[in-house]
């Protein structure tokens, strides 16, 4: 799904507000506990074994796709970008969405009913497993926004709450709205210009496999 930009908080009856999460956004492909994780342009995240791993054995019956993001936490719980970058720590991934559970596609449900699958999903996960479910507020984005801000987190993640999972950016209901005083974002770009020049984030690798073909295997 695609995440669009908007410039000011806001709030709405229909509208769930989500922390945004300073990782990778990922695909979580689970098949009787092989996990692939692919980015959303289609790659493999290939030095992510044993979170691959660690997901897998966490939903070792059965098959879903899920859609997050691959994140490493402080020790206060706040997601750190640069620790993720250079393999430092262990990450875990913060599922928002699923599109399908065992080959039942849910991409036409409401936003709401996909939540409510979701959390049912991840009701019962072993103590170790790093798979979290990102918990969301209803109708009170601006307040969130404001929390988010004076934590120096990333920002927040607007969505419509009966909106069906689509990946055409023209009908996305989506939106992200980035706190402007973010500081973890100092530098980046040079980071990643850097990066560019050698593979554009390290340990990703070019492959065939499109994040959704017709349906879940």
């Amino acid at each position: 799904m695609p995440l669009l930009k908007r410039r000011v908080p806001f709030d709405g009856s229909d509208w769930v507000f989500e922390l945004k999460y300073d990782g990778f956004r990922a695909l979580a492909r689970i098949d009787h506990g092989r996990t692939e994780l692919i980015s959303r342009n289609g790659n493999t995240f290939a030095s992510f074994q044993e979170l691959q791993q660690n997901i897998g054995a966490s939903l070792a019956h059965g098959s879903a796709i899920l859609d997050g993001e691959i994140v490493c936490l402080d020790r206060k719980g706040r997601p750190r970008f640069n620790d993720l970058l250079f393999r430092r720590g262990d990450p875990c991934f913060f599922c928002f969405d699923v599109l399908f559970i065992n080959g039942q596609d849910l991409r036409m449900a409401q936003l709401s009913d996909r939540k409510h699958e979701l959390r049912k999903l991840l009701a019962r996960l072993p103590a170790d497993s790093r798979l979290r479910y990102a918990d969301h507020i209803e109708r009170f984005g601006t307040r969130l926004f404001e929390q988010v801000c004076n934590m120096d987190l990333e920002g927040v993640v607007a969505k419509h709450r009966f909106a069906p999972y689509t990946f055409d950016r023209q009908i996305s209901t989506w939106y992200k709205i980035r706190n402007p005083h973010y500081s973890q974002m100092v530098g980046r770009e040079k980071l990643f210009e850097r990066e560019r020049a050698q593979e554009p984030v390290p340990g990703w690798h070019r492959c065939t496999l499109a994040c959704i073909s017709t349906e879940a295997a």
